[in-house]
């Protein structure tokens, strides 16, 4: 299947994180076999399972498994698409929004399959500007279109918890291709996700 949230976990992947981090909180001056920590290590090891599932998940056969023969030329917006993810370098969650468009060029894809490649590649170790050229290049690879956009939107708890410690900072990145080069295109799109339903 293209797409599904893991529910049962690698004994052996989880049974050696385990020991890394149960390591990790000794080496922090905790014991690990207090009443609050036992199970802590156990608890880690999953959750950074489910964090960084889109190892495990082909955006590719994310869109192929919606890909509809349509003739239709016009943009195409998803927006405010929740995204969660890791910074590579501090291993600390960065969460924001993803904001993606595309000019059909024959083909189109389920809206849904949008929002799970944005899941593809977030939920993994990452960099925000990796993540929205992956997002693009998927697409663009996969459905062939006219165009397409995509700006992301996110704050990093790397800078929030931790070194500058900026609270309200929110980084943004964008990526274009094919129509989305061109001024007005690009302006429309722009225009579309700022707008506000009322």
């Amino acid at each position: 299947m293209a797409y599904k949230k893991i529910e049962q976990f690698d004994e052996k992947t989880t049974s050696e994180l385990m020991k890394n981090y149960r390591s990790a909180i000794e080496l922090l001056g905790e014991d690990p076999d207090r009443e609050g920590l036992q199970k802590t290590p156990e608890r880690i090891a999953k959750a950074m399972q489910f964090f960084t599932q889109g190892y495990n998940i082909d955006a590719t056969e994310i869109l192929n498994s919606a890909k509809f023969h349509e003739v239709v030329s016009e943009m195409i917006v998803v927006k405010d698409i929740e995204l969660y993810s890791m910074c590579e370098h501090h291993m600390l969650p960065f969460y924001g929004k993803a904001h993606v468009a595309y000019i059909p060029n024959g083909y189109i894809t389920g809206l849904s399959k949008i929002a799970r490649v944005v899941d593809a590649f977030s939920r993994r170790l990452q960099v925000q500007e990796r993540l929205t050229h992956q997002i693009l290049t998927s697409i663009k690879e996969t459905l062939n279109p006219l165009g397409v956009a995509v700006v992301i939107e996110a704050s990093h708890l790397c800078m929030m918890m931790r070194g500058v410690e900026k609270q309200n900072s929110v980084t943004t990145t964008s990526a274009f291709w094919g129509q989305f080069e061109k001024n007005d295109t690009r302006s429309e799109f722009l225009k579309l996700i700022s707008a506000k339903l009322h």
